[in-house]
């Protein structure tokens, strides 16, 4: 008779989760209340002011609120209890909305560009000084949200890739800023829109490595560092270990790594020791600590059972013989 075994550390516990999930989550809520503030009073300065810098960062501003609120939503849906139909739960909202917070970001900074381009062609009379207070104001305003958000970016992709668009801000402002002192000191009104452009650059890379890690989740990719063969040869090296199959490495979400895999065991031993034993190299060697193991015994193809007689027609029709 075949065993299940099912190790897993008290890291992944709902009581260790909800800890974690509630400091994530308001951080998330002080960061949105202020990043969606800010970003009306940079909206209206920039049209005052005439600067695409402060409207392109309030645009991102706008935008990384909604990733924001999303990330919120996605990170009190990640502490909901599984359920007989979400048998782990909702952790993995948060990978997807990091993927859509990643996909926003990259959108907005193809718009910006853009925009930045068709500036260039021609001449914008910008306010350098009220440029240049909004940018300072705005880059002491994501410094904050980032001190916050920083704590929690560690155990979370959804704090993460809120932090990821606080930190996007917090570059606009300093280009925002060396922009405004062009127009200010050298009356380059074309600094304006290159600093747009150089936001909008740095921004996209950041949000392509935040829909590439979203996208490794989301297709159960083996984490990164991990290899799915040491692993194999780990567990071929357990005693009473005769093969293996359904090797499985995946992640359900961000630092929730998980291996299943059926072992055929050897001789004599013991379906629930041998198991257990899987697991515990596993967790020892890998760092994985959710790991399940479905022992089996010798297929029959390997050891068939003696064969019965086959009934000859008279016994299979009734008659007697």
């Amino acid at each position: 008779m075949a065993h299940m075994t099912h190790d897993h550390n008290h890291a992944n516990e709902p009581g260790h989760v909800h800890a974690h999930a509630q400091a994530a989550s308001g951080a998330l809520a002080r960061a949105l209340v202020v990043t969606l503030g800010f970003a009306f009073v940079e909206a209206v300065v920039g049209v005052l002011s005439g600067s695409l810098a402060l409207l392109s960062d309030a645009a991102h501003m706008l935008v990384d609120s909604g990733a924001l609120g999303l990330a919120l939503f996605a990170q009190r849906m990640a502490t909901r209890p599984r359920t007989a139909s979400h048998t782990f739960g909702y952790r993995r909202a948060e990978v997807i909305a990091a993927a859509v917070s990643g996909g926003a970001l990259f959108t907005a900074s193809i718009g910006i560009i853009i925009e930045a381009f068709g500036r260039l062609r021609t001449t914008h009379a910008v306010r350098g000084d009220w440029m240049l207070a909004t940018a300072v104001a705005g880059l002491l305003i994501n410094i904050a949200s980032g001190v916050a958000l920083v704590r929690g970016a560690h155990a979370s992709i959804n704090v993460r890739a809120a932090l990821a668009h606080v930190v996007a801000d917090a570059m606009g402002s300093v280009a925002a800023i060396v922009a405004s002192i062009a127009v200010l000191r050298f009356g380059f009104p074309e600094a304006d829109a290159l600093a747009s452009i150089l936001i909008s650059i740095l921004i996209l890379w950041g949000a392509w490595k935040l829909m590439r890690e979203s996208a490794a989740v989301l297709m159960e990719q083996a984490p990164p560092g991990v290899s799915a063969t040491a692993i194999e040869a780990t567990i071929r090296a357990t005693p009473g270990v005769r093969d293996l199959h359904d090797l499985h490495v995946w992640t359900i979400s961000d630092g929730f790594p998980v291996v299943t895999v059926h072992v055929v065991l050897s001789g004599e031993a013991h379906g629930t020791g041998v198991a257990h034993a899987v697991a515990q190299r596993v967790t020892a060697e890998h760092g994985i600590e959710h790991v399940t193991v479905q022992p089996e015994a010798v297929l029959e193809a390997e050891a068939p059972l003696p064969m019965k007689p086959r009934p000859s027609a008279q016994q299979a029709s009734g008659r007697p013989g």
